[in-house]
């Protein structure tokens, strides 16, 4: 809320003015850290300073934090501390997946897998990948550069514009000989749509035992679940993923991160883009980052015991928010970008676009007084008044997609609060349209 005070001193130009109430909406992009998490961070500085890889009383205490954190982390995901590699964030995590199929792909043409011997695809084959046309910067554009490079091929499946997700008969059709990863995000982060994850790990998977028994190399599955989780049930069993993508500050964590591969290094082959010291078993070494291994632990703590509650509740707020636009605004003028008939979403996520040629939705939040938002995903934050891409491939026409706001709410969003944004959308758009 720094932010909000510099803002409120700069209108002022230094004089006093009365406090505004601000209300936060934008937990897509970021969450706060919870105080039990402010506090695991705190004490893992004060107590467990000393260096993990060290035997005497402080890092002993480090490492078994570290532990610790990589069981709850397990735990939230219904997957083996054993398979938990933690990294500085959601970057890192889809990077180190893609970077490391590259380079199995090349290390494994000639090898046999299951006793049976790969189809050699020739010296000039390239790894092929299989994403979708909505996916998040650190997945898409490590893949455009790959292919840039000619180092891999790429297919960007779009989304259908009647459900906004992947459809699962696409992904498969775009299976070549040379796939050897789908990486297809598990919700996406501006119109919340939960994609059919299960579905198309369960078709690679009896995709595969076919592939393998005619020599060609196993495909497999990834997911970013940054958005999904500490909002919905995650679980890797059910997901039948390979690897699956752990961003802290999208559920109330620090800003690290860590990757779950099913199997590690057994089933599932991880290749490091690092190379040190041997920490996490040399698959991403450097020194770990102790405090906030502590609070990515806690944060996943409180998602495993809480999740229903949290997910129970940000639905009934974002209804409620839903319903109040419609009322006061008019469902002829309201378009709800993230509704698509028959498709789960996020409990959270209301896009939405108010009609009008005057209300682009960076002119509104301008506007506005009391609503923290935004017009879309954080990193897109550079397209000016360009309308969102993600919104457009999933068949939201150009002029509402120009007016957009991603209004997120989060577990401690209240009504009164989304009472308090409503009527400040309303003066906002007053204002814009020159009403009195």
């Amino acid at each position: 809320m720094a932010a909000c005070t510099a803002a409120r001193a700069a209108r002022g130009h230094g004089e006093e003015s009365p406090p505004e109430r601000r209300v936060y909406m934008d937990y897509n992009a970021t969450t706060p850290l919870e105080p039990e998490v402010i506090q695991a961070v705190k004490e893992a500085m004060q107590k467990a300073w000393g260096n993990p890889s060290s035997s005497y009383p402080a890092g002993r205490k480090a490492k078994d934090i570290i532990n610790a954190a990589r069981e709850n982390l397990a735990k939230m995901i219904g997957g083996k501390p054993q398979d938990i590699i933690f990294t500085s964030g959601g970057t890192e995590s889809n990077n180190l997946v893609i970077h490391s199929m590259v380079k199995h792909f090349h290390e494994n043409q000639t090898a046999k897998e299951d006793g049976v011997e790969h189809q050699p695809l020739g010296d000039r084959a390239k790894p092929h990948f299989i994403t979708c046309s909505v996916e998040h910067d650190s997945v898409r554009l490590p893949l455009e550069h790959l292919e840039e490079e000619g180092v891999a091929a790429v297919t960007f499946v779009p989304v259908s514009k009647v459900s906004g997700r992947a459809e699962v008969d696409d992904v498969l059709a775009a299976v070549r000989p040379t796939t050897c990863l789908v990486t297809i995000m598990l919700a996406n982060n501006e119109t919340g749509v939960v994609m059919r994850v299960p579905e198309i790990s369960q078709r690679i998977k009896a995709l595969n035992s076919r592939r393998v028994a005619s020599g060609l190399p196993r495909i497999l599955v990834h997911t970013d679940a940054a958005q999904a989780l500490g909002k919905r049930r995650v679980d890797v069993e059910d997901l039948g993923v390979d690897f699956l993508t752990i961003v802290g500050h999208k559920f109330h964590g620090p800003r690290i991160g860590a990757l779950y591969v099913r199997g590690l290094g057994e089933l599932t082959p991880l290749h490091p883009m690092l190379f040190g010291g041997g920490q996490e078993r040399n698959f991403r070494p450097g020194t770990e980052n102790t405090p906030m291994i502590a609070g990515l632990g806690k944060a996943a703590e409180l998602v495993a015991e809480n999740c229903e509650a949290y997910e129970a509740h940000m639905r009934d707020v974002r209804d409620y928010l839903e319903l109040r636009l419609q009322a006061e605004f008019g469902k002829e003028r309201v378009r709800l970008n993230s509704r698509f008939p028959g498709t789960e979403r996020l409990p959270n996520t209301c896009n939405v676009s108010i009609r009008g040629p005057q209300l682009q939705g960076r002119l509104v939040l301008a506007q506005c007084r009391t609503l923290l938002a935004s017009v879309g995903a954080a990193c897109h934050s550079d397209l000016g008044d360009q309308p969102s891409p993600v919104l457009l491939s999933c068949g939201v026409p150009l002029d509402v997609a120009r007016n957009a706001l991603r209004l997120s709410v989060g577990r401690g969003t209240t009504r009164a609060e989304v009472d308090l944004v409503v009527d400040d959308l309303k003066q906002a758009v007053a204002r814009l349209e020159g009403s009195p």
